[in-house]
């Protein structure tokens, strides 16, 4: 083997902390979601010293996790790891309130217990809602591949840094794409395949808003993008399938595909 490649690999390695492989950071999001949900856990908590003992070995596998990125170095590790779980009731009833929002949403599902354990669009949640707490503690890395793991496993792909309100539905969910600066409202619906972009993806515009606001009670169907920080989808709008929206939309609005309408219509006559 070259000389200079095995000296550029230790040097590589060498310049890095030890970090856990992100399988780590997969496994502590995992359990806190068995805490949640004892449908994702191997054992079920019979006392309440069972689930306090629980939050302290998560909490120290968090405060474990976090020093070794060096992004993370200059945060109070003992602040974050207190702060993330002082959330974690909020986190829950949110939680609960997407299930209740999934299940209103699909005559399919029998039961929140389904959703719960079936539903990809209630993983993906999952992991955005607790990612996004991480987030917003500055926490670098860790959220990202908690969400990043949520994409691989239901092709769903949110943005850690996204702003997503209560009762959040997406519905089959494969190809959903949501930015970092979206924001989205409460009671919203998405479909399969639906992208909440940006206009623009060069570099220089990393740290402006390049992604939707989406108001409340709107519902967007499959395939539908959106694009453009500036772009808004008013409140208690419609927005069909696979339209291309570029410009804000004001409430009680139902956009669709006209051509494609008028060529279903005739063939249907």
């Amino acid at each position: 083997m070259d000389d200079s490649f095995v000296n550029k690999i230790l040097q590589a390695h060498q310049s890095r902390m030890t970090c856990p492989p992100p399988q780590q950071t997969i496994d502590f999001f995992r359990s806190v979601l068995g805490l949640l949900y004892q449908d994702f856990s191997e054992k079920q908590l019979k006392s309440s010293y069972e689930v306090e003992a629980l939050l302290n070995q998560l909490k120290a596998e968090l405060g474990a996790l976090l020093p070794c990125y060096r992004e993370n170095r200059a945060l109070g590790v003992k602040h974050v790891v207190e702060s993330f779980f002082k959330k974690l009731p909020e986190v829950y009833d949110k939680l609960n309130q997407d299930v209740d929002a999934i299940f209103a949403g699909d005559p399919a599902a029998r039961n929140s217990s389904e959703v719960i354990r079936s539903y990809p669009g209630f993983y993906a949640i999952a992991a955005y809602r607790m990612a996004h707490e991480l987030h917003l503690l500055g926490v670098k890395d860790l959220p990202r591949i908690i969400t990043e793991h949520a994409h691989s496993k239901t092709g769903i792909d949110i943005h850690p840094g996204a702003t997503i309100g209560r009762y959040f539905c997406i519905d089959h969910g494969t190809g959903v794409v949501i930015g970092e600066t979206a924001e989205i409202g409460e009671h919203v619906k998405l479909y399969q395949g639906v992208t909440l972009g940006a206009l623009s993806v060069q570099k220089k515009d990393a740290n402006v808003k390049r992604h939707p606001i989406i108001e409340d009670h709107v519902v967007i169907y499959a395939g539908a993008t959106i694009l453009g920080g500036k772009t808004v989808i008013g409140h208690n709008s419609i927005i069909g399938g696979n339209v291309w929206i570029t410009k804000s939309v004001p409430p009680f609005s139902k956009v669709y595909y006209q051509v494609g309408l008028q060529t279903i219509e005739s063939e249907l006559k």
